[in-house]
């Protein structure tokens, strides 16, 4: 399976806008992804709320094919959550703001990142994690990324009731992926 984007270009691209102004630091990751990626990055923003596992954020998804995908997401207010457990690896390079996580081994005290730095999620583990106000997450998945699916919808379609949302994201996945297809990437 050959994969497009490179876990040590997208922590450099995330490295250099950290605790920029929200909105010009989004802006400006999204213009890096566009030039470091030509055709696989969308580069028009379109926000949705990301309910997945007890957290409450937006995200917006930049990317999505069957093997990998790219979004920025976050929560103004700050969230609490389970990552889930997935067949990927789970890149997440914090913005700004603070991620603490802990996992069923590593409980005895959180594991902080802090902007800049990279927070892994292995597939088939999981973590319970917590990010501060005014956090904001650049996240790359690589791996199947159709059997995270789901999980990221279930707690929006079952806990919240919030079909508005499951739709707008199954679209914008789903459109996305199609694109890429089309590209020949799988």
């Amino acid at each position: 399976m050959g994969y497009v984007f490179d876990p040590a270009r997208l922590h450099e691209i995330a490295r250099a806008h950290v605790n920029l102004p929200t909105e010009a630091m989004l802006a400006a990751i999204t213009d890096d992804l566009v030039r470091a990626y030509p055709g696989h990055v969308h580069p028009a923003p379109r926000w949705v709320f990301n309910l997945a596992g007890g957290y409450v954020g937006v995200m917006t998804i930049m990317h999505a094919s069957l093997s990998e995908y790219i979004l920025l997401f976050g929560a103004p207010i700050g969230a609490t959550g389970f990552s889930g457990r997935y067949l990927m690896d789970v890149y997440d390079y914090l913005l700004t703001g603070e991620l603490r996580g802990f996992t069923e081994e590593s409980f005895h005290e959180p594991a902080i990142t802090q902007p800049g730095e990279l927070a892994l999620l292995r597939r088939g583990t999981a973590k319970g994690f917590t990010l501060t106000a005014g956090s904001w997450v650049l996240e790359y998945g690589r791996g199947v990324i159709p059997a995270s699916l789901p999980f990221a919808l279930s707690y929006a379609l079952f806990a919240c009731f919030e079909p508005v949302t499951v739709v707008k994201t199954i679209w914008l996945y789903s459109w996305l992926v199609l694109k890429e297809l089309w590209n020949g990437k799988i």
